[in-house]
């Protein structure tokens, strides 16, 4: 039987969840649940499993004395006080690469979906409006100018597939990647006034909230659309919202938002955005993988292993 007892502070799926329940006790979310009784296990607790929308901050881990790992099943970590956490003797885990091809597709889907009005073309032919006339044109994205914010593994994934609809690319990034045969630019504003397409693959957090800013959004102007398959937390949302009610840039396709699930009526109401519910690594076997990664993380911890993908700042 298992004796060792973790924390959820998730909804995992079946496949992280059973063979968690398989070796340890998980108490689900019962810190939010059942306050008195998470308090009576709370000194027994050795490891956190999260997703990377949980919030984890100081005084949840200070209340839990025993903890060793928080381990997060997503590639984003910014709800997990990392420093709260290290002052405490415990590791934060994460899973990148296993959902870089994923998010890299879905960034290249939701430009065409912009570019090629796929979805306000689907609601066209739905309502029976075909035969009254054609759809207004859409936009050409091959040959496009590309700017990309955030050059990690993801953003060169998503330049390579650019690469093949022969789109002019560049970036920024926190340096330049002298190895990389793409053009950089110092900020976001600088290469949204040379693109058409901005699409936002940078960390959330403190250092990157709210960087696309009226000012950025301006840069990008009347013909740009703005990608976003980062974090909501990336862009100055109610900036966001005026700049297309104004035809400052042309439209939006947006993954994340500011305050999910919850999307600005404002948003939801406009032809000329795009939107999905945070879907970026959302397939059958790329959610699998991240699930393995990440109880493989919490399994080799808590069994005096090194962790597989500890977060850059517990290397």
């Amino acid at each position: 039987m298992p004796d060792i007892e973790i924390l959820s502070v998730a909804n995992p799926p079946p496949f992280l969840l059973e063979p968690l329940q398989a070796k340890y006790i998980v108490h689900q979310r019962l810190h939010e649940t059942d306050p008195a009784a998470f308090a009576k296990v709370a000194p027994k607790i050795r490891a956190i499993q999260a997703s990377g929308e949980s919030k984890v901050g100081a005084d949840l881990i200070a209340q839990l004395p025993a903890l060793e790992v928080i381990s997060v099943m997503g590639v984003g970590y910014d709800g997990i006080d990392v420093a709260a956490a290290k002052a405490q003797g415990v590791v934060v885990t994460h899973t990148p690469d296993v959902l870089n091809d994923d998010v890299a597709d879905l960034a290249i889907a939701l430009m065409l979906a912009w570019a090629r009005q796929i979805g306000r073309a689907d609601r066209f032919v739905r309502a029976g409006e075909w035969p009254k006339g054609p759809l207004p044109l859409g936009r050409k994205m091959s040959g496009a100018r590309l700017g990309i914010v955030g050059m990690g593994r993801i953003g060169q994934a998503i330049a390579h597939r650019a690469s093949a609809f022969g789109m002019k690319i560049a970036y920024t990034a926190r340096s330049a990647k002298p190895d990389l045969p793409l053009t950089y630019y110092p900020s976001a504003a600088t290469l949204a006034a040379q693109s058409d397409f901005l699409v936002l693959i940078t960390p959330g957090g403190a250092a990157t909230r709210k960087l696309i800013d009226a000012e950025v959004l301006r840069a990008l102007g009347a013909n740009g659309c703005v990608v976003n398959v980062a974090r909501g937390s990336v862009i100055d949302e109610t900036a966001l919202i005026e700049a297309l009610r104004a035809g400052t840039i042309a439209g939006a396709a947006l993954d994340v938002f500011e305050n999910e699930p919850n999307v600005p009526q404002a948003l939801r109401e406009m032809d000329n955005v795009v939107l999905t519910p945070h879907i970026g690594s959302a397939t059958a076997q790329t959610r699998r993988a991240m699930a393995d990664l990440a109880f493989n993380n919490l399994d080799a911890r808590l069994s005096g292993q090194p962790v597989l993908t500890p977060v850059p700042e517990c290397q």
